[in-house]
């Protein structure tokens, strides 16, 4: 975990090996953003090397330079924040995230950094201490020993272990609140990295029984007092869960469900999350196009989401019960795989037709929500990378979501905004019910192309009681950056959903 920590002190004077201040476009060219508290030599250098450098001080603008006088660090990194005026102090939370996020994400080698945007208030300090948190980020991968030869006696290339201290600059630094902030930005960036760590790992090395075991090592090393079951195919057939054995009965790895829980002593509320965990999507017999198989290892986007939640609420000790299920199968084609036209048989005794293999996702998670229901939680949140409509519909960077509850969806996209996680509401239509009627059996499991992702939300809410707050965040876009990196965010897995999730729960807190 990246260490996260505030100070009152001028960033000029602390040791670090990068300083981070921001830039803003005053009028056409770059000027340093108010707050930065460098010494008028040290200004003066930074506006010279900004006009020589034509620089701008846009969004995404990252700059750096060596041996600035008056600055203790050896480098400093100039973000830009967008269009203001150097006398600005107040900006929005998550300009200051991205600009932080992009700062961090660019500086190599360098183990200490400090931040220097203009943040005051618990707000605005938390987003910088957030944004950077998050964009320290690497994923290491799979790699196998180093084999390059070396003259005898050359020492070898330092390694780049990464950013392991991170110091926000305030005049706040003293106050509970802000400490408290940045305790919580440092937890919920360690989640977010479990869940982005999950969905890189390659399909060959996460599946769904090495998923469960990650998920109790990640327990066992924290400490975390998450209570931990594993459902394996054994259990799952006996106890009913047709719809996830059915999905993973082609594969040589057989599906988990495994229910993790957080059940602090006077908690008064509790909530339910459910998680998509398909570890490799070939779309089964209704097989997928070659290159559209190149990112099905991170159909399991919800499932790492739910399960990174859940440990962060218990390291921050939040006084609500969590229970996070993670519905985990490997979808692939063999003589022992689910046919088009199957009908099976969910955990709550419904029967559903088979039309397509290719949407798998809701059949897993139609039994993870009977599941969830059977221990009357307060509300029920599933988070999937569920439809490919998701996408046509609002992007790559905007997940939709969709509610039996208004009151409930418009909660959760509150805590989507607030955590700088894009969604936006999408009604569940009465009249697209029909489209998921079988002649053979009690549901349909697909409708029709138009409206997709609204279906898939149709078919789901089959599996909540009624009476129980149940919202539906299909992430298919959001969850998988193929694009260049941005701000906070990494190429590959984002681990969109953490911070609306853990947002969500905190709000049960009070």
């Amino acid at each position: 975990m990246t260490t996260v920590n505030v100070s009152d002190r001028s960033a000029h004077d602390l040791k670090a090996d990068v300083v981070v201040l921001g830039t803003v476009d005053d009028s056409g060219s770059a000027a340093l953003a108010a707050g930065h508290g460098l010494p008028r030599d040290a200004a003066a250098h930074v506006a010279a090397q900004l006009a020589a450098l034509h620089a701008t001080g846009k969004p995404e603008e990252v700059l750096t330079l060596a041996a600035v006088p008056s600055v203790a660090a050896p480098r400093v990194v100039l973000t830009g924040l967008g269009s203001a005026t150097a006398r600005t102090t107040s900006f929005d939370a998550e300009v200051l995230r991205r600009a932080a996020g992009a700062a961090v994400r660019s500086v190599k080698k360098a183990g200490k950094v400090v931040v220097a945007l203009p943040a005051s208030g618990v707000e605005s300090v938390a987003a910088v201490a957030e944004g950077a948190a998050l964009g320290a980020y690497h994923y290491r991968g799979i790699r196998g020993p180093v084999k390059a030869s070396r003259a005898k006696g050359t020492k070898a290339a330092a390694k780049d272990e990464g950013v392991t201290t991170i110091t926000v600059v305030t005049a706040d630094a003293r106050l509970k609140a802000v400490k408290a902030a940045a305790t919580r930005a440092a937890v919920l960036a360690d989640a977010k990295a479990y869940a982005r760590d999950l969905v890189n790992t390659p399909p060959n090395v996460l599946f769904p029984q090495s998923f469960a075991d990650s998920v109790k090592a990640r327990n066992t090393a924290a400490k975390a007092k998450v209570t931990i079951k594993v459902l394996d195919e054994k259990a799952l057939e006996k106890g009913g869960f047709g719809g996830i054995v059915g999905v993973g009965q082609g594969s040589v790895n057989p599906p988990r469900i495994v229910t993790l829980t957080w059940a602090p002593a006077g908690a008064r509320h509790s909530v339910a999350l459910v998680g998509k965990g398909i570890t490799f999507d070939s779309g089964g017999l209704c097989i997928k196009p070659p290159a559209s198989m190149l990112t099905m290892k991170s159909d399991m986007a919800g499932a790492a989401a739910v399960a990174a939640t859940v440990f962060a609420a218990a390291e921050l000790g939040l006084p609500v019960t969590v229970t996070g299920y993670l519905c985990l199968a490997e979808n692939m084609p063999s003589g022992s795989a689910q046919r088009p036209g199957d009908v099976v048989t969910m955990r709550n005794g419904t029967t559903v037709e088979i039309l397509d293999t290719d949407a798998e996702g809701r059949m897993v998670l139609g039994d993870g929500l009977v599941l969830a229901g059977e221990a009357n939680p307060d509300a029920i949140v599933d988070i999937a990378t569920l439809t490919g409509a998701q996408m046509v519909a609002l992007g790559g960077r905007v997940a939709g979501i969709m509610a039996n509850d208004d009151a409930f969806r418009d909660r959760v996209r509150a805590a989507a905004d607030g955590s700088g996680e894009a969604a936006w509401p999408m009604p569940l239509p009465s009249d697209l019910r029909s489209q998921l009627e079988s002649a053979v059996a009690d549901l349909s499991h697909k409708g029709e192309r138009w409206g997709g992702m609204l279906t898939a939300g149709l078919f789901l809410s089959e599996f909540v009681e009624e009476g129980t707050p149940w919202a539906h965040v299909d992430i298919a876009g959001p969850s998988f950056n193929e694009g260049a990196p941005y701000g906070y965010t990494p190429k590959g897995a984002t681990g969109y959903g953490v911070a609306t999730l853990l947002s969500l729960v905190e709000g049960y807190a009070g």
